[in-house]
């Protein structure tokens, strides 16, 4: 009877042991990777390649989200030099940019895209119009965008060049409200970009503006001073200027900087 006293003690033992063995090397339940949400305050004509860029990037940092905020350059640049909780700025110009730098609210932009001014039709053209220099005629009812608005600063650039004045007959707070306005028939013609043509698809015919008369704008983008994920504000801002997110400007007709 004490040997077999001995044999059950023994067995509980080792089924002591590999109780206690399970409970030391069991693994915790898997802890999800860290995780955050950002938010990019982008120039309009940005919407459709960063929207796309955007979703790349979630697929390729798991748990990671990316929120939009798309408006007018200095719109955004007014909110973000007065608080508002922005994590990545993306400018349609590098003036409008480094006001937000010189306020302390970024630093270190980079320039990740060129946009050429482009002048938009209804595909119907209603107006007949062939070149840049028939916005002059008083005829012809143009849209555009408001004179601090980076689309409005090239659309002037681009009428200098021409030696012609353009009288609109509403000033817009974004190219895609310039857009919105020749879609809807509102206007006969409208200043916008390259890739807004492209992008509307048979909604809008282009008229090419010749090379000698043509203005462009530089795209900078930088990490936000006060934003609260840094490490994925970053993470996004590499990925625009990676092959990947270049590859998305390019498909949208965006240039190299």
């Amino acid at each position: 009877m004490r040997r077999f006293a001995v044999i059950a003690a023994g067995l509980a033992a080792v089924a002591a042991a590999g109780c206690s063995s399970s409970n030391t090397t069991t693994p915790s339940s898997g802890s999800s990777p860290s995780t955050g949400t950002i938010t990019v305050f982008a120039a309009a004509s940005l919407t459709e390649a960063f929207t796309k860029i955007g979703q790349q990037f979630q697929a390729a940092h798991k748990g990671d989200t990316v929120k939009f905020s798309f408006g007018p350059s200095s719109g955004l640049a007014t909110q973000i030099t007065s608080g508002a909780p922005a994590d990545v700025f993306a400018s349609a110009s590098p003036t409008t940019m480094q006001q937000v730098v010189s306020a302390g609210s970024a630093s270190n932009p980079q320039n990740f895209a060129k946009n050429k001014a482009e002048v938009a039709v209804p595909p119907n053209n209603p107006a007949k119009v062939t070149s840049v220099k028939d916005l002059a005629k008083s005829s012809v009812k143009v849209a555009l965008c408001q004179p601090q608005v980076p689309c409005g600063v090239v659309a002037a650039e681009v009428f200098k060049n021409a030696g012609i004045t353009v009288k609109p007959v509403t000033l817009e707070a974004d190219v895609d409200s310039v857009v919105t306005q020749v879609e809807t028939g509102n206007v006969d013609a409208g200043m916008v970009y390259v890739t807004n043509v492209l992008s509307a698809g048979n909604k809008l015919k282009g008229i090419t503006i010749p090379a000698s008369l043509n203005a462009s704008t530089l795209y900078p983008i930088a990490t936000v001073s006060n934003s609260k994920e840094k490490s994925i504000a970053n993470a996004f801002v590499a990925y625009v200027l990676s092959p990947a997110g270049q590859s998305v400007l390019t498909a949208a007709g965006f240039e190299k900087p």
